[in-house]
């Protein structure tokens, strides 16, 4: 059994797009099993990349197979408590911010957007890093 907090501290700010707010500043954690997930990437089931030059379709991507990934632990995206994103267009990343919320929807967790000069391949305009917890 694990218990879960997500703290908003005075002093600091709360940072809303498009009506969601987009993560925690802070998130404590008191026991539970720690999941690492690598830099989660736009491929299909086959490892074709999906959405080239599409932010959207990427973003969902992504986020499908984050959820893939958790799910293969028994995970969702209310157990991530830490998400750290690269991109190479950090406007367009925040533009299609709502696709990102089809998957997490209220679930928060920290959360750390880079600007990136390429990724891995340069068909890839968005990675995502995840750390979660998960009752042992």
């Amino acid at each position: 059994m694990f218990e879960r907090q997500n703290v908003f501290p005075e002093g600091l700010s709360k940072r809303v797009v498009k009506g969601h707010l987009l993560y925690a500043p802070v998130v404590t954690v008191v026991p539970g099993k720690l999941v690492f997930l690598s830099g989660i990437l736009s491929r299909d089931v086959n490892g074709e990349i999906v959405g080239k030059g599409d932010m959207r379709a990427q973003i969902r991507q992504v986020f499908r197979n984050i959820r893939t990934a958790l799910a293969s632990v028994g995970a969702t995206f209310a157990d991530v408590v830490k998400r750290q994103t690269f991109t190479t267009d950090i406007e367009a990343y925040y533009q299609h911010i709502d696709a990102r919320m089809e998957f997490c929807g209220d679930a928060l967790s920290t959360s750390t957007a880079v600007e990136v000069r390429r990724l891995s391949h340069p068909d890839f305009l968005i990675e995502v890093e995840v750390i979660a917890v998960i009752r042992e």
